[in-house]
């Protein structure tokens, strides 16, 4: 049985095709995923907007019937109860993200019992791929279209050509 809603927050600046995969993994398990992007994140000077990083989603995930892209600020389980999901979607790519991920989730829970992480795996072809290592490979005139969809190059290409 498939489960109403779930959110997935995050920054995803930029989104990458490891993020769309996580998209799809979790329609398989909700009738409805919130992709969130955060407002505010550890990283102080974001390439993209925010109004940018929710286009750039809105466009890739363009024909995916149950998902729905919004902007968030604050805390995460709060935005959760908001809008009725039960559960938080995030990605777990290797062993050291896991430690990130679990030690949010527990604290998470403390915040809100009511609200559940999942941790979903990308397929291994994305395992590796990180918003962060994108913009480095970028920084140094590095081609990442294959790890990002069409718009969200051309946008990477023309921030690194300043």
């Amino acid at each position: 049985m498939k489960h109403t809603r779930g959110v997935y927050p995050g920054t995803f600046d930029p989104v990458t095709y490891g993020h769309i995969d996580l998209i799809k993994r979790a329609l398989g398990i909700f009738e409805e995923v919130v992709v969130a992007v955060a407002h505010h994140s550890t990283d102080k000077s974001p390439l993209f907007t925010v109004k940018e990083r929710v286009d750039f989603l809105k466009q890739a995930t363009q024909g995916m019937s149950g998902v729905t892209v919004d902007e968030f600020e604050g805390l995460v389980v709060e935005y959760a109860r908001k809008i009725g999901a039960r559960a938080m979607i995030r990605g777990v790519r290797m062993i050291s993200d896991f430690e990130y991920e679990f030690q949010m989730a527990l604290t998470n829970r403390k915040l809100a019992d009511d609200v559940e992480t999942i941790f979903l795996m990308p397929h291994e072809s994305y395992s590796y791929i990180s918003s962060r290592l994108i913009k480095e490979v970028a920084r140094l005139n590095g081609d990442v279209s294959t790890f990002v969809p069409e718009p969200v190059w051309k946008a990477v290409k023309k921030k690194f050509s300043k």
